[in-house]
């Protein structure tokens, strides 16, 4: 049995927005290869739990270690704390101007200072692994929006992250481009990526999830493997919540 490393830890979060307090002392650890689902009810934090995580958003108070390091104390430079945490949101944020190409060794090139030649040849094999290969020359505009959110998982992996966070990446697509998504995420998974999800695509979390967290006002009020979360929740919260998504499902 292989060694559990703990790669990220939170301790004690507390986030506000003026008098709104988002997250209240919340306490997590992700070890290293896993992947974490968030879940919960819009507005219970989900967003802004990663938004702290990759330093988009300020902490109150509290903690955040990776790798054992504190990345929220004073000094820290997040430019390059960024480069260890890749995260991709519902918007892909591609330049319309750049072809596909360009978008993804941009970052390698002016953040990271790498060869082209180099930049080019990774960035040439993740499209190939995500099926893109042939888009390389195209520009956003011609991509579908499954394909241009492809693009963007492929823009943080170049950057060879040790952790990825995906917020809501199924949330602005067609229907039909949804599973072509979660197909490149649950390979992901499986090539051992240490991961934290948040997601309302609820058969895609119990097939990907390692452990499933669900966040409610701010707070952690249930945590399992998702075998047990799905089937028979603890908490009267996470199974009223979890019925509304059986109930829409079968509708």
């Amino acid at each position: 049995m292989s060694e559990t490393v703990k790669l990220l830890e939170l301790q004690n979060i507390e986030k506000s927005f003026g008098d709104l307090e988002v997250l209240k002392s919340l306490s997590l650890d992700v070890n290293k290869g896993e992947v974490l689902v968030v879940i919960g009810p819009s507005g219970c934090g989900k967003s802004t739990l990663l938004r702290c995580i990759n330093g988009l958003e300020p902490i109150q108070s509290g903690k955040i270690k990776l790798d054992g390091e504190e990345i929220t104390a004073p000094g820290i430079k997040w430019s390059k704390v960024r480069q260890k945490i890749g995260m991709v949101f519902q918007s892909y944020e591609l330049f319309p101007h750049k072809t596909v190409l360009d978008n993804i060794i941009l970052s390698p090139l002016k953040v990271q200072k790498r060869n082209k030649a180099d930049a080019v040849k990774d960035a040439l094999a993740l499209l190939d692994r995500v099926g893109l290969l042939d888009k390389k020359d195209a520009y956003p505009r011609q991509l579908s929006g499954g394909q241009k959110q492809r693009v963007a998982i492929i823009r943080s992996l170049i950057m060879e992250p040790e952790i990825m966070l995906f917020d809501e990446v199924t949330a602005a697509l067609d229907p039909e481009t949804v599973r072509e998504v979660l197909d490149v995420m649950l390979e992901l998974a499986r090539s051992g990526m240490t991961m934290i999800i948040v997601t309302h695509e609820m058969q895609f979390a119990r097939a990907v999830a390692d452990r499933v967290i669900f966040l409610d006002e701010g707070e952690i009020v249930e945590e399992a493997e998702p075998e047990a979360f799905f089937e028979k929740p603890k908490s009267d919260r996470a199974s009223r919540f979890l019925n509304i998504f059986n109930f829409n499902e079968k509708k």
